[in-house]
């Protein structure tokens, strides 16, 4: 069992946990990482670009001049790609970019995630994620004193001091524990997370039951 360092807003420390080496000391599969990255980043993607083909743009289909006797070369329609103002030729058209990855590669990816933060010290657990108030002074100097001015706070979605307080912090982001995933956790370069919510996450990649929320897709 790996153990994790728990502390409070201020910065001291006020305990520790055994977790899981099954979650948080995995061996590193970066393949995995990079594979789930791109299909989170493609599946955001809108595909809405679009060209216009010989068929659609609006110029006359009038023929350009005779077929013989000019001197140069033949052409049928001002719409043809060669012209100012003609059709594209295999441009882009609106598409879905989305691709499947299997649940089984999606948990590794994000046990692999994990274990990557918590190796290099950049898992912080704290005791408790909640505030008084919404403000957000005070989540600022909090992640300040853990030294994590850049990091993604995770905790339950019900939270709503939390949220409210870190929706203006530029550099810091709060996430719905249900919601955690490769992409958010590897842009920041802290992870910053609730004690009751590391329990969740762990009890759900190892298989075991829990009664936390299942995971927003």
């Amino acid at each position: 069992m790996a153990k994790l360092i728990v502390k409070d807003l201020t910065g001291a420390q006020v305990g520790e946990i055994d977790v899981a080496d099954a979650v948080f000391a995995v061996p590193v599969r970066e393949h995995l990482l990079w594979e789930v990255v791109r299909y989170q980043r493609a599946a955001r993607r809108a595909g809405t670009h679009s060209t216009q083909t010989r068929a659609e743009v609006s110029i006359t289909g009038k023929k350009l001049h005779k077929q013989k006797g000019t001197g140069g070369a033949r052409h049928g329609s001002r719409r043809a790609n060669i012209f100012r103002g003609g059709g594209q030729v295999f441009g882009p058209k609106p598409r879905n970019y989305a691709f499947h990855v299997n649940k089984k590669v999606m948990a590794s990816a994000l046990r692999t995630a994990l274990t990557v933060r918590a190796s290099k010290g950049d898992l912080i657990v704290v005791r408790d994620l909640q505030l008084e108030a919404v403000k957000t002074k005070t989540i600022a100097q909090a992640l300040t004193s853990l030294g994590a001015p850049k990091a993604l706070l995770v905790d339950a979605g019900d939270n709503k001091n939390l949220r409210l307080s870190t929706r203006n912090l530029a550099a810091a982001s709060f996430l719905d524990v249900r919601g955690l995933n490769v992409y958010d956790i590897l842009r920041f370069p802290k992870l910053l997370i609730s004690e009751t919510s590391l329990r969740a996450v762990e009890a759900r990649l190892s298989g075991a039951k829990s009664d936390a929320p299942k995971e927003v897709a």
